[in-house]
């Protein structure tokens, strides 16, 4: 199984201008959050990176084809229908092939010698199947992420099958529903923020579409939650961390993280120390 090509759908109103922002990366310079994720996408392995638009809406494509070139095309979504529709609007162009599909208001780092994505990549390209990242979050982040339920592969650490999979569950379906034994109470395995899926997917999704009530968004969550029950699906806890950009101090927690992760984190953390110091605690 092999992935060359990834969707990264765009067309949510508050997305705005968010993928053009300027991030400080770890040896000092600035980067577009969309282009720290289209490079690492190239990087491991894909050639092709579809952004889903709303029609009529070019600016965030242009300036980012004026970097990456013929590796970068656009699909455009009529109106944001909900992250499944974005998805489902690349179809024609996936053309029947294993994809990526990834959030375009998370900054992804790693914490190992391969990116976020090469590890999802990996465990897909052997297992053969779909794999979806997941993190290892507290209960107090259900409201902001979904939440996969299942079980451990055996001899791998780091691998789960998936079970059930469920968009932002309370606490209390969570306990009942996604409960992963061998992780500690009150810790669940949420979305990372990036999948590698089977063209399985569309099918999913074109059915969920036709039964939508007027006015409903289609999700990628529910046709996830039916593909584990129709094909091999798996979860990797990624060895790195998703900073959720849309978060209170979303960029600012993103530079401290890839500032902090790159060449020049002592002089990070001066400056950090420096800023404390100088601020009075009694201050806002």
């Amino acid at each position: 199984m092999r992935f060359k090509k990834a969707i990264i759908p765009m067309g949510r109103p508050v997305h705005g201008d968010l993928p053009l922002q300027h991030v400080t990366v770890g040896d000092g310079g600035t980067k577009r959050v969309a282009a720290l994720q289209i490079e690492e996408l190239l990087a491991a392995g894909v050639t092709e990176v579809a952004l889903v638009v709303r029609s009529g809406e070019s600016r965030t494509f242009t300036e980012l084809r004026e970097q990456f070139g013929a590796a970068l095309v656009s699909v455009e979504q009529s109106e944001p229908r909900g992250f499944g529709d974005a998805v489902l609007c690349a179809e024609e162009w996936v053309g029947g092939e294993p994809f990526i599909v990834q959030v375009c208001d998370h900054v992804f780092v790693t914490d190992a010698d391969a990116s976020c994505t090469r590890q999802l990549l990996d465990v897909a390209t052997a297992e053969g199947c779909a794999v979806s990242g997941v993190q290892a979050n507290s209960e107090s982040q259900l409201p902001y992420f979904g939440a996969i339920g299942g079980t451990r592969v055996k001899g791998a650490g780091r691998i789960y099958s998936v079970a059930t999979i469920l968009e932002k569950p309370t606490p209390t379906v969570a306990e009942e529903r996604c409960i992963i034994p061998g992780l500690r109470q009150g810790t669940y395995l949420q979305l990372f923020g990036t999948h590698a899926l089977t063209s399985g997917v569309f099918s999913i999704l074109r059915e969920q579409q036709r039964a939508l009530r007027a006015g409903d968004k289609l999700g990628l969550t529910e046709a996830l939650a039916v593909l584990a029950g129709r094909e091999k699906y798996l979860a990797l806890e990624v060895n790195g961390q998703r900073v959720d950009l849309e978060s209170p101090f979303g960029l600012l927690r993103a530079e401290l993280a890839l500032s902090l992760n790159g060449s020049r984190r002592d002089e990070v953390l001066r400056l950090i120390l420096e800023e404390v110091a100088r601020t009075p605690a009694s201050r806002g």
